[in-house]
């Protein structure tokens, strides 16, 4: 079984190639912005233009055109292909990325959030989230972090707000990292998960 991985829902943009759990193939770019242009060449550039048998995306948190990219190549490939899609958390894959080097630690998550503030979740030493997902100021998420594992894209800025010295990992999203997600993180039929209310607000009746 064949499993074609999207992540752009943050600064970095991926895509993976899974042959029953085995990564066949995959790239991965830090872009910043640009995820529409290069997400389709990158998936055209793996074996059999990623043809697969499912497909996984990164539905959020993250940038709020990365993640409707990503959702929009994932729904237009599995309608094309007629095959499954499935969703994922972010801060999920991440924290499944830093157990990979520290096994067993509890885990915060801190990754760039909307208006100044950073997305944050908790994961505990068996790998399950400890804690909702919340988008935060980065004082309060500092104040909130206290696991020995820190990791993501605001890792090390939330470090040095920290009391204590936590180990720092940072890091990004990575599709080739896929398999490192427990089965019980996919969601079905994934919807876009921003990670913090919308900015505009209908006007009241």
């Amino acid at each position: 079984m064949r499993r074609l991985v999207i992540d752009s829902a943050t600064e970095a943009c991926s895509v993976a190639l899974f042959d029953d759990g085995h990564l066949v193939a995959g790239s991965h770019a830090m872009l910043g912005r640009g995820h529409a242009e290069q997400l389709v060449p990158m998936i055209a550039a793996l074996p059999d233009n990623g043809r697969a048998d499912r497909i996984a995306v990164n539905a959020g948190p993250g940038s709020f055109t990365g993640i409707r990219v990503g959702l929009a190549a994932a729904r237009a490939l599995a309608l094309a292909w007629d095959v499954p899609i499935e969703g994922y958390s972010s801060l999920a894959l991440v924290a499944a990325m830093a157990r990979a080097a520290h096994p067993d630690a509890e885990i915060d998550v801190v990754m760039t959030g909307g208006h100044g503030e950073w997305f944050c979740q908790s994961f505990g030493a068996d790998g399950a989230a400890a804690g909702d997902l919340a988008s935060l100021p980065p004082e309060a998420a500092a104040a909130r972090s206290a696991a020995g594992i820190v990791t993501g894209s605001q890792a090390e800025v939330l470090a040095e707000r920290r009391d204590d010295q936590p180990i720092v990992n940072p890091q990004w999203p990575d599709a080739r990292a896929f398999a490192l997600l427990a089965p019980d993180a996919l969601r079905a039929d994934p919807l876009p998960r921003y990670g913090r209310a919308p900015d505009a607000q209908l006007p009241a009746a």
